[in-house]
């Protein structure tokens, strides 16, 4: 499925979103953003074949290169015009972070700027050996505007994301994953078949505990470790009673594979 500046397919529950804008870098220019959003909350969404998502990029050089600055660069723009168009960026991230399916970013390439806050809203990234990383916006007399300022350092830790943010430095995969950027690094040749593994392994779990497992984790990151604990415990209470919970403590006793159906 072509949705514009990103295509879509679906192979064994896992939902293949690819940005498609390789003569660009793949960077979110364009119709990208309202594409980004029909792909995860209008197809993803509703297809209740999906369980895991995977995000890439086009080719091998880019992931997203972030902002069409080439786009942008004639322009000029009001500060309360920014305010609301940034506003629904982060609606959109925040939505992608937030959604209920497992998502992965396969980092085939360069994430820079926007591009990596993307990938910051995924649950778990994979990056290819040759991949890079930064958030090169200071430099450009601008800052992470697309949640990068928030999420990094709650990845990677405060004085880390500073240094990146403040120097602009581009940091290479292996550097990513020593800073617990990215979960693991691959050969670029195995990247997509490393992270659809993976997404295949996560799409045979319950998708009840798996939606709630990653809700409580987002929230246990944002409060109080009390707060976060009561609700691991509403999380728990309110799927012990569930057709999957029975379906895998019956599997297991019988000793077969599990049929998990979402309920």
């Amino acid at each position: 499925m072509d949705l514009g500046t990103l295509t879509y397919r679906v192979e064994d529950g896992v939902a293949i979103v690819t940005l498609n804008r390789p003569d660009r870098m793949n960077t979110l220019g364009g119709t990208m953003k309202a594409d980004l959003a029909a792909a995860f909350f209008e197809h993803a969404r509703n297809d209740s074949s999906v369980r895991a998502i995977v995000l890439t990029g086009t080719g091998d050089r880019a992931f997203c290169a972030g902002a069409d600055i080439k786009e942008r660069a004639g322009s000029a723009v009001p500060g309360v015009d920014y305010y609301v168009t940034q506003h629904r960026t982060h609606e959109l991230f925040r939505g992608i972070e937030e959604f209920e399916k497992p998502t992965i970013a396969a980092i085939n390439g360069v994430a820079l700027g926007g591009g990596l806050e993307l990938a910051l809203c995924c649950d778990i990234r994979i990056a290819a050996s040759h991949a890079r990383f930064g958030l090169p916006e200071v430099k450009l007399g601008v800052i992470p505007a697309a949640g990068g300022t928030q999420r990094l350092p709650r990845l990677v830790g405060e004085s880390i994301a500073k240094e990146l943010i403040f120097t602009s430095e581009i940091i290479d995969a292996q550097t990513a994953r020593e800073i617990r950027l990215v979960n693991r690094v691959v050969d670029g040749a195995e990247l997509m078949t490393r992270a659809i593994e993976l997404a295949v392994k996560i799409a045979m779990q319950p998708p009840l505990a798996i939606r709630f497992a990653k809700r409580a984790v987002n929230l246990g990151m944002q409060v109080g470790m009390d707060a976060g604990l009561q609700y691991e415990t509403y999380s728990a209470a309110m799927i012990v009673d569930s057709e999957d919970r029975k379906e895998g403590m019956r599997a297991f006793v019988e000793k077969r594979k599990p049929e998990f159906r979402g309920r």
